[in-house]
């Protein structure tokens, strides 16, 4: 079962999924075109938001987590992207190293470390799966809810080379988003380590990403002919913020109340009854925490403690002192009555797939990224790579191909602003 649109505001995104139809052969022509500069992350998953009027990306992982729930009867899009990934940058790679997050009781994330773990094994590599967790200090083995069993080991650091007992890996593959930063242990590495380390959330922002991520949809919007806000949320930054000790509340009400204001001018422009909302959320990675909806500057100053506390810490117990305000963009897909977003997944630069999240206790304009949500249904059924230009624009594998055309512009987007961090790297390091 596919989720459709539900809202009576379906005009002007069918008019924006018809565009991209109609300008498949230059978009495909395009987007090969970027390739050639810029090299895309090993993998990469985005979350999109589909409000009727408009089709934006929310969020951008480079470390995604959910290969579990992609569609099965795909997964040789995955195996065939994963061999390209590889090669790409580790050609001579015979055995690999899956470093997970340290986290598990849960079973759901260690079912995609499997399934991940999988897809690169079918591609011909020896995989094996290293712990950074201390108290793992010999192999253990882990029983995985959908069967199956998924072996964790302790690492072991020789030089500058990192790898198990008996197990000297030719590349590293971090599925781990070092949101508590990057541990000694895999310093200095002379592997290649697949997201570089500086794609963490120790280092990374999301504000950065939303700036590269702009340059990108006014480039694309420019090629099809639309305006860019249809596919770019508007979005600002705050630093210096202690909620706790209610510092630099000011700053961020002020902020919220001016991007308020932006945002009903577009909605006056087109004509949409909704009243406009941002979302306030830590500018290094949330894991879904340190997330509230805004829609007034007065939700800023009237946090009561509860919730400044729920604000000021994020994934890994780190404080949260900068944060990310994002125009809050609609959800207006359900299944079954429940608020639904998709989340799209990549390999190099290949959509491979992607899976709705979904959420019965929040609304159409609360994150989804939270307690009590689920993945029903678990799949796309569709790859989002194969649209039908003879049906209507919000037919299914269409649907689906915007979705993609989305989501490869993040994916282009973080490539930049993971080039443009390396090279602020060097030149710190050369100065």
């Amino acid at each position: 079962m596919v989720p459709y649109l539900t809202t009576a505001l379906t005009g002007p995104l069918l008019e924006l999924e018809k565009r991209l139809l109609d300008a498949q052969p230059m978009i495909e022509h395009w987007f090969r075109q970027q390739w050639k500069g810029q090299s895309a992350p090993f993998y990469t998953s985005v979350d999109i938001r589909n409000a009727g009027f408009k089709l934006a990306p929310v969020d951008t992982n480079l470390f995604p987590g959910g290969f579990n729930n992609l569609n099965p009867a795909f997964m040789s899009l995955s195996i065939h992207a994963a061999m390209g990934a590889v090669e790409k940058i580790c050609p001579y790679a015979q055995r690999l190293l899956l470093i997970p997050e340290s986290h598990t009781r849960n079973t759901f994330y260690l079912q995609n470390v499997a399934v991940l773990a999988h897809i690169l094994r079918q591609t011909g590599l020896i995989v094996r799966i290293g712990t950074l967790i201390p108290e793992i200090t010999e192999p253990t083995t882990l029983e995985l809810p959908a069967g199956g069993r998924l072996t964790l080991e302790p690492l072991v650091r020789k030089g500058n080379r990192i790898g198990l007992e008996g197990f000297d890996p030719c590349a590293v593959l971090l599925n781990n988003d070092l949101s508590a930063g990057v541990p000694d242990i895999l310093k200095g590495i002379e592997q290649n380590i697949m997201p570089p380390l500086h794609a963490g959330w120790a280092t990374r922002r999301k504000s950065r990403h939303f700036a590269a991520y702009q340059h990108v949809a006014d480039e694309f919007a420019q090629l099809i002919g639309i305006d860019p806000w249809l596919i770019d949320p508007y979005f600002n930054h705050c630093g210096k913020i202690d909620f706790q000790a209610r510092q630099g509340e000011d700053c961020l009400a002020e902020k919220v109340g001016d991007m308020l204001e932006k945002i009903r001018v577009k909605y006056a422009e087109y004509g949409i009854d909704q009243p406009p909302f941002v979302i306030v959320k830590a500018d290094a990675g949330t894991y879904g925490m340190g997330i509230m909806t805004v829609k007034s500057p007065d939700d800023v100053r009237e946090l009561n403690r509860k919730q400044r506390n729920k604000m000021a810490v994020g994934k890994e117990g780190v404080e949260v002192s900068e944060v990310l305000i994002q125009e809050g963009v609609y959800t207006f897909e359900s299944i079954n009555g429940a608020v639904a977003e998709p989340v799209v997944y990549m390999l190099e630069h290949f959509v491979v797939g992607g899976f709705y999240r979904v959420h019965t206790g929040r609304g159409s304009d609360e994150n989804l990224n939270s307690p009590g949500m689920h993945f029903v249904p678990l799949a796309f059924d569709d790859t989002c790579v194969m649209p039908d230009r003879s049906a209507n624009p919000d037919a299914s594998p269409n649907r689906f191909y915007a979705y993609g055309v989305i989501a490869r512009l993040a994916m282009l987007a973080a490539s930049i602003e993971l080039d443009e961090m390396l090279h602020e790297i060097e030149n710190t390091a050369a100065a």
